[in-house]
């Protein structure tokens, strides 16, 4: 087989890693070729081609003609095989980072290219900023990385030939590190944007027992989540608390997880799930706050994540909620807005009241003014501290399990066996071979779509609102 992959960029995170475990899976078997709007910034597996009019629209300014730039690529491909590819493997073309990129793809269908489309991040998955009005593409093949995605483009016009969930691989993780930090540590590996949910896990921090400090490893780059970091950091800075930032910088990836006690998560929205996964293939314990839509994936497959929580309530007297009701009824009519869908204010109304019942609110539904608000109370009285412990038991004692050792043992056993590169590889050629044999009509209903996922139940102000200055 001859396969072309597509993205706007080959910098270091998470759809480029996915990249490269794809081609670390056919390279063997197929002639491959990547066409990118921004070059790698190390060395690259494969073959290459830069056509910048793929890249960001924030970074290429000038004027793009989507024909020539479909020329280019069949240019490219052509040089590369000597003739058409059997597929091009499209990475997150529904997010509009390129404003002309749909029109590029659909002249590329004109010209008969086979195209398979792979969904990362929906738009409509609380980035309305990226939101494309334009229609998605019909008639080509769709992949997503989840069962909760899959489900929702089947309910929004996709057909099940048509649309292929395609489960990502898991890094071994066999290397160990060459030292160990002695400090008793407690992990939260990620790169810490808005959605990773960083208040809380500053909440835990007040919960650890043991002498253990919690160290979270990554800055963020965009603007609005830098603005939310600093305003964190300033924040355990001010009031003296002991969370350590920037682990990472100083500290490579396998050695802070090799020397944690165990790792957290309380983001509010994944994709596809590595941190649920990840920990244990280095025998540490994963402990925090669970996202069902995500994890069932997991737990269908016998991964035991039972001890992780759902939410974390917090006393609604603990907050300003004139401001929150006000904030979070305004942010949800915006939504809306932006998806040109009409807003239900009735809907709107009851979930509101839904998410306030009993006189408490999921921690993860705040913005970071009323996480702050929440947080302060906790630190200036003991009493605050235990009354959230008796509404959260869980904060007791964090990272504390009941038979830990077996679920650790277990859930690294099944991870292996079930998201291994050799099943991958196979799933993935398999794949392939669908997608080149079976021709498809169908097209995405995109009101269904968005409808799908404004879920008022779960709406955070962390994910859809703008950061509060």
């Amino acid at each position: 087989m001859k396969i072309a992959f597509l993205h706007y960029h080959l910098k270091t995170g998470g759809v480029t890693t996915v990249l490269k475990h794809q081609l670390a899976a056919i390279g063997k078997k197929c002639q491959t070729l990547v066409l990118t709007g921004l070059p790698p910034e190390r060395p690259f597996p494969a073959d290459f081609v830069y056509i910048p009019e793929l890249g960001y629209s924030s970074q290429f300014k000038k004027k793009i003609d989507p024909d020539d730039v479909a020329e280019s690529i069949i240019h490219a491909i052509h040089h590369k095989f000597s003739g058409s590819c059997d597929l091009l493997h499209v990475h997150n073309p529904t997010l509009a980072k390129n404003t002309r990129f749909l029109d590029i793809l659909k002249s590329l269908q004109k010209r008969g290219l086979n195209l398979f489309l792979q969904i990362h991040d929906f738009a409509e998955d609380g980035r309305p900023l990226d939101y494309f009005a334009d229609e998605y593409p019909a008639d080509c093949h769709y992949g997503v990385i989840n069962q909760r995605d899959y489900d929702i483009l089947l309910a929004a016009g996709l057909q099940k030939n048509g649309l292929h969930r395609l489960v990502n691989a898991v890094d071994p993780c066999l290397s160990k590190p060459h030292v160990e930090l002695q400090k008793p540590l407690v992990l939260y590996p990620i790169r810490a944007i808005r959605r990773k949910n960083i208040g809380e896990a500053i909440l835990l921090s007040l919960f650890l027992r043991h002498g253990q400090t919690l160290a979270v490893t990554l800055p963020p780059n965009s603007p609005a989540d830098i603005k939310s970091y600093k305003g964190w950091k300033g924040f355990v800075k001010d009031q003296k608390l002991n969370p350590e930032f920037e682990k990472g910088l100083a500290h490579d990836f396998k050695t802070l997880v090799q020397s944690a006690e165990f790792l957290i998560t309380t983001s509010i929205t994944e994709g596809f799930g590595f941190s649920f996964l990840e920990p244990w293939l280095f025998k540490k314990l994963l402990w925090g706050r669970n996202l069902p839509d995500i994890s069932r994936d997991f737990t269908r497959n016998g991964i035991q994540l039972e001890h992780l929580y759902t939410s974390l309530r917090a006393p609604l007297d603990w907050i300003d909620l004139r401001r929150f009701n006000q904030k979070w009824t305004a942010c949800v009519e915006n939504a809306y807005k932006l998806f040109n869908l009409p807003a239900n204010k009735k809907l709107i109304s009851k979930s509101l009241d839904s998410i306030t019942k009993d006189g408490v609110i999921d921690f993860g539904i705040l913005d970071e003014t009323a996480q702050k608000e929440v947080i302060l109370r906790l630190i200036s009285s003991r009493l605050d501290a235990e009354k959230l412990i008796q509404i959260n038991p869980f904060l007791s004692d964090p990272g504390m399990v009941s038979g830990k050792n077996e679920i650790v043992k277990n859930n690294k056993r099944i991870i292996q066996q079930y998201y291994n590169p050799i099943i991958y590889r196979q799933k993935l050629q398999k794949l392939y071979q669908k997608v080149i044999s079976t021709p498809i009509k169908h097209r995405i209903d995109k009101t269904a779509l968005a409808e799908a996922f404004l879920n008022l139940e779960q709406f955070s102000l962390l994910k859809w609102g703008n950061y509060p200055e």
